[in-house]
């Protein structure tokens, strides 16, 4: 095994509608199945030592699914919220969301502040990205950036990417080590496309509700085998480790 520190797992959730589907249900009940999944994964995040867990909730895309989905979406994610903030907190999760909240009703975004406010605690970070997009979070990034110029606080020669970086969602996070994506497709779907530049990408077959504590395991396995080398040859890798 190698020495690979893991300190972020993000997650791209598929599979809800696919899995409820094959069993013969209607799409909002694979996504109810999804949601009681994230406590499993999350307390297996924790054996494994993991400091943050990011998961893709709704993007900035999924507005354009079928309203009946997006309705039974906002009621999960106000349910989630409502409900589950005090056990984060009692198990030592500290929980934030991130993405636009202008487009969600006054009542979600009520309950995801009273929800970081009372969860805002703990070793381990839960990050729901809601109405997220890696393409909005960058643009964003770099309208925050252009105002400190027209501002006289910036010049444009001083932009490095780290000042792009100080303005992205998480900039005070680890970027994320591991990055899985459940449900068969191989692509990132327009998430953390900064902070992923050098993540190690895992796809699994399995729906997100099948997606369980031994799921996780071979992911992470999977990880600690890999040899990340951040531009560097194999060789200098190997002679830095020794």
């Amino acid at each position: 095994m190698s020495g690979n520190t893991l300190r972020h797992i993000a997650i791209i959730m598929d599979g809800n509608n696919r899995w409820a589907k094959q069993r013969g249900k209607a799409g909002p009940q694979g996504h109810k199945a999804g949601v009681e999944k994230i406590r499993d994964v999350m307390a297996s995040c924790q054996r494994h030592g993991v400091e943050v867990l990011t998961l893709f909730a709704f993007s900035s895309e999924n507005w354009k699914r079928p309203s009946i989905e997006v309705e039974a979406l906002m009621t999960l994610f106000l349910n989630y919220l409502k409900r589950e903030a005090k056990k984060l907190n009692n198990e030592g999760v500290r929980l934030r969301v991130i993405g636009r909240r202008d487009r969600f009703s006054e009542k979600i975004q009520k309950a995801i502040v009273e929800a970081e406010a009372l969860a805002q605690e703990g070793r381990t970070t839960l990050v729901i990205c809601a109405d997220y997009g890696g393409q909005w979070d960058m643009t964003n990034a770099a309208r925050l950036v252009a105002e400190k110029v027209a501002a006289g606080e910036l010049s444009p020669e001083d932009i490095t990417s780290d000042t792009i970086q100080e303005h992205i969602c998480m900039a005070d996070l680890p970027p994320p080590d591991l990055l899985i994506r459940t449900g068969g497709e191989h692509r990132i779907s327009n998430f953390l496309l900064w902070q992923a530049a050098y993540s190690e990408l895992y796809f699994s077959d399995l729906y997100w509700p099948d997606f369980g504590a031994e799921a996780l395991d071979a992911a992470v396995e999977d990880f600690h085998q890999r040899q990340r080398r951040f531009g560097k040859t194999a060789e200098q890798v190997l002679a830095q480790g020794k």
